[in-house]
């Protein structure tokens, strides 16, 4: 299986599956010279760490991460930085259940991946779906760790909303309520009514999807490249990577279909700093592919969880008709894991694009352009 690997000057690679003995990846174009201790990477991983509450699968994992190499302790300043060489990361399995998939092993999981793979290679890890579980997304949650520390003044943050048909109310964002519920959600309205709605959920055995934002901030103007180095372009193809995203948009994307050209157009004046003002952000901080500095905004749609208890029509590998019922511990809303996740990949992208800008251009150039003549 190719393609494991994410990234152009920041790449990232990862490896391992959901029931085998770990997990990892290797972070490779760190810059040298950057702290970076398992400190800095844990508290993203224990966001996105399941059996947290009642409302995400069961399994126990405490995903302690371990960094293997890449970094160095300097005996002058006690502060262990990176080096520039590849940055191994690993995260041991410990509360595997290969047993809850054994009877459905020859069967196919509708919605779920194990047809396309075994069409693809002709074998399948029916064992939690493999690489195509989501256990995978842990290794990126950990990558985007380091990523953050490469930009400077980079911030991103994300958040679910919406969840099913029940979406939240704008007025009522606030990014400190998103560590206040087991939803990340920044109304605290809509995630009581969540609470009522997924324990439903759950209770018939079923599941459902979810809309998270990644709002990054602090990002330079000038990243990305016209036409096919586009950092939209990358973003999206970022999130639709992630396991079960069937949908991304940047900005007002689809929304921006149902508007004028003289309300989509984020018109612009000078600031009081001397950079330009933006008056509104459709462009979620892209134009022509490149950032403008405003903040980058990214949204994307997650499918319900394919493994559910209620009973499916599907087929078996060798071709006979069953109906397939998955028993075991899964996600209800597999989207609410998805919001570190999401966080992760645009940091990521950020990260890859800002090592490419310095790479190519160095130091952009300055602006306002002085008037040629007299």
């Amino acid at each position: 299986m190719s393609f494991n690997t994410f990234g152009h000057m920041f790449r990232v690679t990862t490896f391992g599956e959901s029931h085998g003995p770990a997990i990892g990846c290797v972070v490779d174009g760190c810059p040298p010279g950057i702290p970076l201790t398992e400190a800095d990477i844990q508290p993203y991983l224990d966001k996105r760490r399941p059996g947290q509450s009642r409302f995400t699968t069961q399994r126990q994992e405490p995903d302690a991460v371990r960094i293997i190499s890449g970094v160095f302790t300097d005996e002058r300043t006690a502060v262990q930085v990176t080096t520039g060489t590849p940055i191994a990361l690993l995260i041991d399995n410990v509360d595997q259940r290969s047993k809850d998939y054994s009877a459905i092993k020859d069967s196919y999981r509708p919605g779920h991946a194990g047809y396309a793979y075994d069409v693809k290679y002709g074998v399948h890890d029916y064992r939690g779906g493999g690489r195509a579980s989501a256990r995978e997304t842990a290794m990126r949650v950990a990558a985007g760790a380091v990523a953050r520390k490469i930009v400077p003044g980079l911030n991103v943050r994300g958040a679910l909303i919406q969840m099913g048909s029940h979406k939240i109310d704008r007025a009522r964002w606030s990014w400190d309520e998103v560590g206040n519920n087991p939803f990340f959600c920044p109304d605290a309205q809509a995630a009581k009514a969540w609470e009522v709605e997924l324990d439903a959920v759950r209770k018939r055995g079923s599941s459902v999807g979810a809309v998270i934002e990644i709002v990054a901030e602090g990002v330079p103007a000038g990243l990305g490249s016209p036409v096919y180095g586009k950092l939209d372009g990358d973003l999206a193809g970022a999130l639709m990577g992630v396991n079960a995203v069937k949908g991304v948009e940047i900005g007002a994307g689809f929304a921006a279909a149902e508007l004028s050209g003289e309300q989509n157009a984020d018109e612009m004046r000078m600031g009081n700093d001397g950079k330009p003002r933006f008056l509104s952000n459709n462009a979620g901080g892209v134009l022509g592919g490149i950032s403008t500095g405003q903040a980058v905004i990214a949204r994307f749609a997650v499918k319900p969880t394919s493994s559910i208890l209620t009973p499916r029509k599907s087929v078996d590998r060798y071709g006979s008709e069953v109906d397939v019922m998955t028993k075991g511990r899964h996600d209800p809303c597999v989207g609410i894991r998805a919001v570190p996740i999401g966080e992760a990949m645009v940091a990521c992208v950020i990260a890859d694009h800002y090592l490419r800008q310095r790479g190519q251009v160095g130091e952009s150039p300055a602006w306002p352009f002085k008037k040629s003549g007299g």
